[in-house]
């Protein structure tokens, strides 16, 4: 049972990154693809119908995690409580810029939000990446379980690493290829063109970061490949494979993130012993078989919901202005 739920628990996150992370990188490249605000206004409208429904995710994962595992849940948030309320303080920026940005036709109320829409995507995606980098590094966890520290150098700290900065870096990368490989393949006209370019090169670039990763360590050169085939299928115009493969590299990537350490959830760095295990951090079995019971009804019905609605809103948004 706490193996299963650690797999569920992993794969909420999962969905919640590739999911979401499209989201974001169509916020970083709204303002690059559109020259004007027809052109902006399509590359944000090919995420209006799904945004909102991709952050459930992030609440399930939430959610899986303190039902399932509350040592590791209490653990992790009491570390790093200040970057993860900044992350959902830039979250409810976005999703007012997203919101508001329609509400007025004035190209300066315009022009404000889509920056905030860029400034709100950026700085979300940097500081999960750093939070990522920072559960693969471990935190200075007690014999107690608590995190050893107080104030800003407990929450603060564990952030200003080597492996953070990169782990910004690489999420950056990321978020911008999905984006990319997402506005080539929902959008038509100019936007699609300008996606497809910025997929190419960003694929480049993030092959040329992978290598010395110290995030991924040996799997480096394997995210490089990935990258090079996004770029070469980004030229061929095959789009969805395009999609789909930066899609699965972050899945996997997410996957290595919570499997670097067989069977510990969250590492000390100050002891090897006082390490956070899913048997030790998990919840009682009678939690365990009731949130199963729960999952079993709600889980289904979530992803039932998500496939409809990426059904219904299939088709690609124009981006090119239609003769008269």
């Amino acid at each position: 049972m706490i193996t299963l739920w650690y797999a569920l628990v992993v794969l909420c996150w999962v969905l919640y990154f590739v999911l979401d992370g499209f989201d974001f990188g169509v916020g970083l490249l709204a303002s690059l693809v559109g020259r004007d605000d027809r052109e902006r206004g399509a590359a944000v409208s090919t995420v209006g119908p799904f945004w909102d429904g991709n952050e459930v995710w992030l609440v399930a994962a939430i959610g899986a995690t303190f039902a399932a595992f509350p040592g590791w849940y209490a653990a992790l948030l009491s570390a790093l409580y200040l970057p993860l309320v900044a992350i959902l303080l830039l979250l409810a920026v976005r999703g007012v810029a997203l919101e508001f940005r329609g509400k007025h036709d004035g190209t300066r109320w315009r022009r404000g939000w889509e920056v905030a829409l860029a400034a709100s995507s950026a700085g979300t995606v940097a500081l999960w990446g750093a939070v990522l980098a920072t559960m693969v590094r471990g935190l200075a966890l007690g014999a107690d379980g608590s995190v050893a520290g107080n104030g800003l150098a407990r929450s603060v700290a564990p952030m200003l690493t080597v492996e953070s900065a990169v782990g910004a870096m690489v999420a950056l990368c990321a978020a911008a290829l999905l984006g990319a490989t997402f506005l080539s393949l929902r959008t038509s006209g100019p936007v699609r063109e300008r996606a497809r370019r910025v997929a190419l090169w960003t694929s480049f670039a993030a092959a040329v970061l992978s290598v010395p990763s110290v995030l991924i360590g040996g799997l480096g050169w394997v995210a490089a490949v990935v990258c090079l085939v996004v770029g070469v299928l980004a030229w061929a115009r095959r789009e969805a494979l395009a999609f789909g493969t930066v899609a699965a590299g972050v899945a996997a990537a997410v996957v290595a993130v919570f499997t670097a350490h067989p069977d510990v959830v969250l590492r000390s760095t100050l002891h090897p012993a006082w390490s956070l295990t899913m048997s030790n951090a998990a919840a009682g079995d009678s939690a365990l078989r009731l949130i199963t019971t729960v999952g079993v009804v709600v889980l289904p019905g979530v992803l039932a919901y998500q496939a409809f609605s990426y059904w219904v809103f299939r088709r690609r948004v124009a981006s090119g202005r239609i003769p008269s």
